[in-house]
C-alpha cells in the first residue's frame, strides 16, 4: 500500500473501528486517548476520527489536553515553589488535571458545559467567554495530547540528565522526579480512566524536532501575540519533552498504536510490544 491517502484513510477508519467496538462492549459513553509525540498529527486525526464517527451516529467531543494548562501566572507561581523549568508549559505538573476531571466528567454525563481554551500564541488560558459550550448527550469524548497515558519512569532511570537542558538547569534532578512523581499521581489516575488509548507512534525523537518546527511556523498568531519561536528556540522547548516522549517510545502506553513514517503517514497497526 503506496499511497499515503489511503494508508490515511485506512488507519482512519481502523481507528474508529476500535472506537465504535469500545463503545458498544462498555455499553455507556467512554473515554478514549489519543498520544503522540508534537507535531504527530494528533489534532488533525482527532478532528478526522470524530467527523467519521459522528457520520456513523456517535457523537464526539474532542478536547486536546494542551487546552487544560495552567495558566502563565500559575505555572510561574509553581516554578518559583518548585523549580525554574515548571514555568514552560508542557510537562506533567504544568497541566490543570482537576479541570480536565471535571469538564469530562460533565461530557459523559450530558450535561451543558464550557470547554476551557488554551492560546498558544499567548501561552495561556484563553479568557472565559472565548471558550466554547457543549451541550447535550455525549457517545465518545476523545482526548489528544502529547503525553496521554504516560506512566512514571521507574527511579534508576531519572539519575542521568537525558539532554543539555537537564544537565545545565536540572543538574539535581529537581524537575524531573517533580514531573515523574506527578505521573505516578494525579495523572495516573486519570489515566487509568481511559476506555481505550490509542497512540501514534514517531519512528524515533529526531523526527520531532522538525515536525515540531512546522507546527510553530503554522501556527495563527493573533495580532498581540509574539513572534514564532525560531529553530534554536523551538530546540530547547522540545528538550522539555523529551525525557517523556523518548519512554513512551520504548513503554508504548496504549492499546492500539499506528506506527507513522518521517513523514507523518501510518504504515503500521498493532498492539503494544507488551500486550
Amino acid at each position: 500500500m503506496s499511497d499515503p491517502q489511503d494508508r490515511l484513510a485506512i488507519g482512519d477508519a481502523l481507528l474508529a473501528a476500535a472506537i465504535v467496538a469500545t463503545l458498544r462492549r462498555a455499553g455507556r459513553p467512554i473515554l478514549v486517548g489519543l498520544s503522540g509525540a508534537q507535531g504527530s498529527g494528533k489534532s488533525h486525526t482527532g478532528r478526522r476520527l470524530a467527523e467519521l464517527l459522528c457520520d456513523q451516529g456517535q457523537q464526539t467531543v474532542v478536547r486536546s489536553l494542551d487546552d487544560f494548562y495552567l495558566t502563565r501566572a500559575e505555572r510561574q507561581t509553581l516554578a518559583a515553589a518548585v523549580h525554574p523549568l515548571l514555568a514552560t508549559r508542557g510537562v506533567p505538573g504544568t497541566h490543570d488535571i482537576a479541570l480536565l476531571m471535571q469538564t469530562v466528567d460533565a461530557l459523559l454525563a450530558g450535561d451543558t458545559v464550557a470547554l476551557p481554551r488554551f492560546d498558544k500564541t499567548i501561552d495561556d488560558r484563553a479568557d472565559r467567554s472565548e471558550w466554547p459550550v457543549h451541550a447535550g448527550p455525549v457517545d465518545v469524548v476523545l482526548i489528544e495530547g502529547w503525553c496521554i497515558g504516560a506512566r512514571a519512569q521507574p527511579e534508576a532511570m531519572l539519575a542521568a540528565p537525558i539532554n543539555a537542558l537537564e544537565r545545565a538547569e536540572d543538574s539535581a534532578g529537581r524537575w524531573r522526579r517533580f514531573v515523574n512523581d506527578r505521573l505516578a499521581g494525579d495523572y495516573a489516575a486519570f489515566n487509568a480512566r481511559y476506555d481505550l488509548r490509542l497512540m501514534l507512534r514517531a519512528p524515533d525523537f529526531g523526527c520531532v524536532l522538525g515536525w515540531r518546527a512546522e507546527q510553530e511556523r503554522g501556527l495563527d498568531r493573533r495580532p498581540d501575540a509574539p513572534p514564532p519561536m525560531d529553530d534554536a528556540a523551538v530546540g530547547r522547548f522540545i528538550a522539555h519533552y523529551e525525557r517523556i516522549t523518548r519512554w513512551m517510545l520504548e513503554d508504548e502506553p496504549a492499546d492500539l498504536i499506528a506506527d507513522l513514517d518521517a513523514e507523518r503517514m501510518p504504515y503500521a497497526w498493532r498492539l503494544p510490544q507488551s500486550a
